[in-house]
């Protein structure tokens, strides 16, 4: 099994006879810690937002797609009626809701 460094350690271990030689002689420690900042923002605060709005607009989508159907569905029921019905008379005014088949 590896040996792995706990959690929070800026620095790996430096050995106790590094560290008394370099106290006798009076020399500096130096610890090189590798680290790359990344620059901007991570993909993960641009993927959240961008879903969303993907939902938002599917959604949209699919109320249009309803309502059309909807109108639709109405549209061809209402001429159905009219081509039933014939023509609607009021006080001597016709009024044909549907052409003839001629």
């Amino acid at each position: 099994m590896t040996h792995r460094d706990p959690p929070g350690i800026i620095a790996p271990h430096i050995p106790a006879d590094a560290y008394r030689q370099a106290e006798t002689n009076g020399t500096a420690v130096v610890i090189v810690v590798h680290h790359t900042d990344r620059t901007g923002r991570p993909l993960r605060h641009y993927l959240f937002p961008i879903a969303v709005a993907g939902a938002g607009v599917m959604g949209v989508f699919g109320l249009v797609a309803a309502l059309l159907a909807l109108l639709d569905f109405a549209v061809h029921t209402a001429a159905a009626i009219g081509a039933a019905a014939g023509p609607i008379g009021v006080g001597g005014i016709s009024l044909r809701l549907a052409r003839g088949k001629h």
